[in-house]
């Protein structure tokens, strides 16, 4: 294009984010804290469950929302949790600009830039369930519909 200058692009998108350095369970958790700060019933009810099945220990999912004062999380999982805090909560601060800095040193760049587009593309998801107000069924222990 001739007299139009190229953007470059800021963070190329993932074809397949799980083969980049993100484990189904990573991702999973991922969902869960950016549907809890953004309050999506419908998308914590799936992706609680999809992290149970995945192995995460429910002790995990129930800290989620404290992880900052908890000890059980690994450094790779606090910065995967600092990204997905960072990009549900915008504009940037002084403290989530840092908290972006030091997960990407702990993460490495292809999977900082998985973390995210996982949790860019659950706050999209977050609104759109929001908006359309799917419901929650019940479910037994399995997690069958009851």
């Amino acid at each position: 294009m001739r007299g139009r200058q190229r953007r470059p692009s800021l963070a190329p998108f993932p074809r397949r984010p799980l083969s980049t350095g993100l484990s189904s369970a990573e991702g999973e958790i991922i969902k869960i804290r950016v549907s809890q700060l953004n309050g999506c019933v419908f998308c914590l009810d799936l992706h609680s469950r999809q992290a149970r099945k995945l192995g995460v220990p429910q002790q995990k999912l129930d800290l989620l929302p404290a992880w900052r004062e908890s000890t059980l999380f690994s450094d790779r999982e606090a910065a995967l949790l600092a990204v997905a805090e960072t990009a549900t909560t915008l504009p940037l601060s002084e403290d989530s600009k840092a908290d972006l800095l030091a997960a990407r040193n702990t993460l490495g760049q292809e999977t900082f830039i998985s973390a995210e587009w996982v949790a860019t593309t659950i706050n999209i998801f977050n609104r759109i369930s929001i908006l359309s107000e799917h419901p929650v069924r019940a479910r037994d222990a399995e997690g069958k519909l009851s």
